[in-house]
């Protein structure tokens, strides 16, 4: 997948799951991926919020969510509760 791609939901998924096997309440994309706040403007607090904590992994996931489309996150949110 290059830097402009859209990811799919099966690229995601796996770095979804390894972020809740480290941290439960998804660390600092709990409000998209726990809350189901899919908008870019949530995405981006998200990725702000993860820069400022220095939680490298979840600011790079949320660059990836931002490229995704609203009803890719809110299937992936959904997958969580699965």
């Amino acid at each position: 997948m290059s830097k402009g791609d859209k990811p799919t939901i099966h690229e995601v998924w796996p770095l979804v799951r390894e972020l809740y096997s480290r941290h439960g309440a998804g660390c600092c994309l709990h409000i998209v991926l726990d809350d189901g706040n899919a908008m870019d403007d949530d995405v981006r607090f998200c990725i702000e919020w993860a820069d400022k904590e220095g939680c490298k992994p979840c600011a790079e996931l949320g660059q990836l969510l931002l490229r995704m489309s609203r009803t890719q996150r809110k299937k992936l949110c959904a997958m969580r509760t699965v």
